[in-house]
């Protein structure tokens, strides 16, 4: 499995793992991945790029397409940081969950490709 880089100051429960996948805003009328990508996650919460202005505390709720076919995914999280990048007009955001729900990240993580998950 790939483990993001822990910073100094990083007091996670859970370590991270890359997962890039489409994703978009519940209730968007937008295509998957157009707007927002999954970077990476951990059992407390994800790391998405999106182009939509958000703020620490904003309540967000993701839609990810999963190579299942099912339904998908459905995240809810609360924002605790936000990055700027000023020359591509992306952010990085980071989403605290609302509940912690292993089993349910446990799909997410069935569709790591074994190269990324070995790293």
């Amino acid at each position: 499995m790939q483990i993001a880089e822990r910073g100094r100051e990083d007091r996670r429960t859970f370590e991270r793992f890359v997962a890039r996948f489409p994703a978009r805003f519940r209730d968007s009328h937008r295509s998957y991945g157009i707007n927002v990508s999954l970077r990476d996650a951990s059992g407390q919460g994800i790391k998405i790029t999106t182009k939509e202005q958000l703020f620490v505390n904003d309540s967000v709720t993701l839609e990810i397409e999963l190579p299942d076919c099912k339904r998908p995914m459905t995240l809810k999280g609360q924002v605790v940081w936000v990055t700027n990048d000023d020359e591509s007009g992306m952010r990085d955001v980071g989403l605290k969950f609302h509940t912690i729900d292993l089993l349910h990240m446990s799909r997410l993580y069935q569709f790591i490709p074994p190269a990324v998950a070995s790293l």
